[in-house]
């Protein structure tokens, strides 16, 4: 999932999710927001044709953003990679 960063700065991080859905959004807003280190989290949708979603997360005082939403892709990468078919 390619993203760009719009803004990274210690507290705050702002990325837009290139192709982006509502599901790992979704996913990514609910563990955000479920994390004591967080603030505040979520995702915004323009226009949905023309627009790529954008996420934004606000840590805690002491606490990296970019960090964090790091932690949450390892811990979905290895929830994921354990799943047997």
């Amino acid at each position: 999932m390619p993203v760009k960063v719009l803004k990274n700065e210690g507290r705050e991080l702002r990325i837009r999710v290139l192709d982006g859905n509502h599901t790992a959004l979704q996913m990514f807003r609910y563990r955000l927001n479920d994390r004591d280190d967080v603030e505040y989290a979520n995702y915004f949708q323009n226009h949905p044709d023309l627009d790529d979603p954008e996420l934004y997360v606000r840590s805690v005082k002491g606490k990296k953003a970019d960090k964090i939403l790091k932690d949450i892709c390892a811990e979905i990468a290895k929830e994921l990679s354990s799943i047997k078919l």
